[in-house]
């Protein structure tokens, strides 16, 4: 079933057909992202208006809006060009005037003759003690009373379409909504006491107090789960394929992971023990592996990520570890080295700078099969790069790799796995949101020998005691980051305070001390710099955020961030984590210009209160939005009409269970509830997910 279900074909037609739309107004519409009426029957009122009848305005307190009945009075026309044209009227208890400006007489006369009754509805305001309306937003004939909602949807405005306009061609749409199949599973229902879809809308349009526009009521509630079920159902679905794609069974006997095992100093972590068994079960098992291990900095990934290559090694395979830059694969290559000596493993590494030779016997040795594992950045997309029998792919750093790019690397290998790190915590209703295609394992404990890092909020106006501090520290042969300001959204700007900083800094400790990395250095340079750092030959090094991902250096004990109030949490978060890597006690200064904003503060405070990457990352979610959290360009994020994913996380996991149970009693979608999500599925515009249905 690949074209549109008849039934919605109103709601995917042209705006024009609908009551008081024209091709202008259409066009303005377009601003509201309001493109169809579909479009139109998602957008939601977000305010309501009282307009339920009084008997008199002294029945209110003013400002405010009021719905009365009156007596149209004696009209007092604008004799001075400028001055306002006047119609006094008389309600139950009192008089007071309706006022206009800029208004034909005539029209006034036809629209409020003198001893008729009319309603009229609009803001009454008291100017020296008589009673005001100016402009009434409604005059009625006594008769049309009810065309007037007692309480009015306010909608969202652009310029040429007003409240009017939308409250009528909603109420058109809505007389004509037809009534969908239901969707959600009858137990939900029940126990949510949610209104049926059509009656949702209906009610979500015609709010009867506060209480129903407010993101809570069962009306809003359910339309929000619409939007998330239509969500998850499609990562749903894309599992569902990943998960046919066939694997082959990965097989652990633990002959490389016990030596691996007993080499290291300390036992693996509740948190790495259930992540490691896992991944196990999953590369054991027939079908594709696609799955995320998220940790915290400094939680332990690469240890679990290397029990996993070890297994594809021990079953006679190839695994292959990607990194986004070339200081990280050479820093896992390290990480990794030892250990893989420790059980007999041929670990490599191929980067862009491979001279030809040097090169071409490493392509040889990998597709023979002498390497066992490859650690590499993009340079391993390359067309004449081929493994003897690739069986996993662990990708490091999410973000930085495309869905595409993951594809790509799985065409390398007839049937390969991949586990994707990051060491980003994402808040839960994001996670599901971005990866609700992939299994989650999760490192949430420190593992032992990791020592806390006291983090302490300074003002720049201290900045002179901060450098003295600097001195003493690298008398002590200690390392240190100095982090410089986003100074504008430009990276120019960004380097010139970096190289400022990097000045004043050489002058105070001396040549040869300081280094400097900032985005627009050749990545040659950038490399060389953080390689004098590395081995400790320069010890402050002042960057940009370049250094937020990955590096490891485990004398660095100082971390400072200049005008740490224009970073997001996370970011802080992550910078953060580069010190503490030692056996050192770790110190993070947060510089920061006074006066703090409120939000500057609490930010800065968090920060201090906790090393706990998730509660930070809860709390930059609530602070700061979805959007932001994972940067609107690259999240992938849905953009919902009516979901809140910071307030409604509980919806969201509530879908993704439905959505998974559905396919999985379910697969193509063929029973009455099945072929009622297919049309959910188009009503949201899912169409990728409708592809992806198997067709037999």
């Amino acid at each position: 079933m690949s074209t549109r279900p008849e039934i919605l074909f109103p709601l995917f037609s042209d705006l024009t057909g609908l009551d008081g739309i024209g091709p202008k107004t259409a066009q303005n519409f377009e601003n509201l992202a309001v493109f169809k009426p579909r479009d139109l029957l998602f957008t939601l009122p977000h305010a309501v208006i009282d307009r339920q009848p009084r008997s008199s305005i002294q029945d209110v307190t003013p400002p405010t809006t009021v719905t009365v009945e009156v007596t149209v009075g004696e009209h007092t026309p604008n004799k001075v060009k400028g001055r306002p044209y006047r119609v006094t009227v008389t309600d139950a208890q009192t008089s007071f005037q309706l006022v206009y400006f800029h208004v034909r007489g005539d029209y006034l006369n036809k629209l409020l003759p003198t001893g008729q009754r009319r309603i009229v509805s609009g803001k009454i305001e008291l100017f020296d003690g008589i009673g005001q309306m100016v402009h009434p937003d409604h005059v009625l004939k006594v008769g049309e009373a009810d065309t007037l909602p007692e309480f009015e949807p306010v909608y969202p405005l652009t310029a040429g379409v007003t409240l009017k306009t939308i409250f009528k061609a909603s109420r058109d749409l809505l007389r004509n909504l037809v009534k969908l199949d239901e969707w959600i599973d009858p137990g939900l229902i029940a126990r949510e006491k949610w209104p049926s879809w059509d009656s949702a809308l209906r009610s979500a349009h015609s709010p009867q107090s506060l209480d129903d526009i407010s993101i809570e009521s069962r009306a809003r509630t359910r339309l929000a789960y619409d939007e998330l079920l239509a969500h998850q159902l499609t990562l749903a679905l894309a599992r569902a394929k990943q998960r046919r794609a066939k694997g082959r069974p990965s097989i652990a006997t633990g002959a490389l992971q016990g030596p691996v095992l007993a080499e290291l100093p300390y036992k693996p972590t509740g948190a790495q023990s259930r992540a490691i068994a896992e991944i196990a079960d999953d590369l054991a098992g027939d079908h594709r592996m696609n799955r995320l291990l998220q940790g915290d900095v400094g939680s332990g990934k690469t240890l679990v990520a290397l029990m996993a290559l070890l297994t594809v090694v021990e079953a006679g395979g190839q695994g292959v570890m990607m990194a986004p830059t070339e200081i990280l694969a050479r820093q896992h290559l390290e990480g990794l080295q030892p250990l893989a000596e420790a059980a007999g493993v041929v670990l490599e590494i191929l980067t862009g700078r491979d001279k030809s030779a040097e090169r071409a016997a490493k392509l040889d040795a990998l597709a023979k099969g002498d390497i066992h594992i490859l650690v590499g950045t993009h340079a391993v997309f390359q067309k004449d790069v081929h493994f003897h029998d690739l069986r996993l792919a662990v990708i490091d750093e999410q973000h930085r790799f495309g869905v595409a790019q993951r594809m790509e690397l799985g065409a390398k290998g007839q049937t390969v796995d991949v586990l994707v790190m990051t060491a980003t915590p994402i808040p839960r209703s994001l996670a599901l949101a971005q990866y609700g295609d992939m299994d989650v394992s999760i490192l949430d404990e420190k593992p032992p020998g990791r020592t806390p890092v006291q983090t302490a909020l300074v003002s720049t106006e201290r900045m002179d005691q901060v450098i003295d501090r600097l001195r003493s520290a690298i008398a002590e042969g200690r390392q240190a980051y100095w982090v410089c300001p986003l100074v504008e959204e430009s990276e120019v700007s960004d380097m010139t305070a970096a190289e400022d900083r990097f000045k004043r800094l050489r002058a105070a400790l001396g040549e040869g001390v300081v280094g400097l990395v900032h985005g627009q250095m050749p990545p040659r340079e950038k490399d060389a710099a953080m390689a004098r750092f590395v081995a400790g030959e320069t010890k402050v090094l002042v960057a940009t955020t370049v250094i937020e991902v990955g590096v490891n250096v485990p004398n660095a004990s100082i971390m400072v961030i200049e005008r740490a109030e224009f970073f997001g949490l996370a970011q802080l978060h992550q910078l953060r984590g580069r010190v503490g890597r030692g056996s050192t006690a770790s110190t993070c200064l947060l510089l920061y210009q006074s006066p703090l904003s409120e939000t500057g503060r609490r930010r800065l405070d968090i920060l201090r209160e906790t090393e706990d990457g998730f509660r930070i990352s809860e709390e930059d979610l609530a602070m700061r939005g979805a959007g932001d959290v994972i940067g609107t360009a690259q999240s992938g994020l849905p953009r919902f009409r009516i979901a809140d994913l910071e307030r409604q996380t509980h919806l969201l996991a509530l879908a993704q269970t439905d959505a998974r149970k559905l396919l999985h009693d379910d697969p193509k979608l063929e029973t009455d509830r099945g072929k009622a999500a297919r049309t959910l599925l188009w009503l949201m515009e899912q169409d990728k997910a409708i592809r992806l249905i198997s067709v037999g």
